[in-house]
């Protein structure tokens, strides 16, 4: 890698383009990826918000699954929301297939329904958690790095990072959680 890491946001579903301010206030480029010639050439991968079984859906449509998992064995990815599911060993409510890239169980809408949606301050900055999930399970090889009403949030191991809410939502750039990301890099 030379000069400013690409970070691919993957880019079939959810929250995509907001992302690009806050990386590129990070220090890094961004890029929407759909292809498995898009994924060949980022540093780094984002699977953002949105609804995880619509993910999986167009990754089989599309035939993405082989191409995904040998770039996230080789590259950091961050999970948000819905990309956490797509990053966790195990998904409850109901069970689905996931990449399992971190150890830690996910229960999906655990929050409630889009009314029970709401903010909060994480690590000093406002995100959003909408219908999201809750990290159940976390293996003590996971780093938890925030909590909230006593549940993970963000959780790291290795070159994996998952959070179960929204930052890219508040229009303060870049996030902690960008930053730290971009960081790992």
């Amino acid at each position: 890698m030379t000069g400013r890491p690409i970070i691919g946001v993957l880019a079939l579903q959810g929250a995509v383009d907001l992302h690009r301010p806050h990386i590129e206030a990070a220090g890094a480029q961004f890029k929407a990826v759909k292809t498995p010639k898009d994924f060949e050439v980022v540093d780094a991968f984002i699977l953002p918000g949105g609804e995880s079984t619509t993910m999986l859906k167009l990754i089989e449509r599309f035939s993405l699954w082989d191409s995904l998992a040998e770039n996230f064995a080789a590259k950091p990815v961050w999970g948000i929301c819905a990309g956490s599911i797509l990053m966790a060993e195990k998904v409850l409510n109901p069970a689905q297939k996931s990449f399992a890239l971190l150890p830690i169980t996910v229960q999906r809408n655990a929050y409630g329904t889009q009314k029970q949606s709401h903010t909060a301050q994480i690590d000093g900055y406002d995100v959003s958690f909408i219908r999201a999930p809750v990290i159940q399970d976390v293996d003590p090889s996971v780093e938890v790095l925030a909590r909230h009403n006593g549940d993970p949030v963000w959780v790291k191991k290795g070159q994996y990072m998952a959070t179960t809410f929204h930052p890219e939502l508040t229009l303060d750039f870049p996030s902690p959680m960008h930053k730290a990301f971009v960081e790992m890099i």
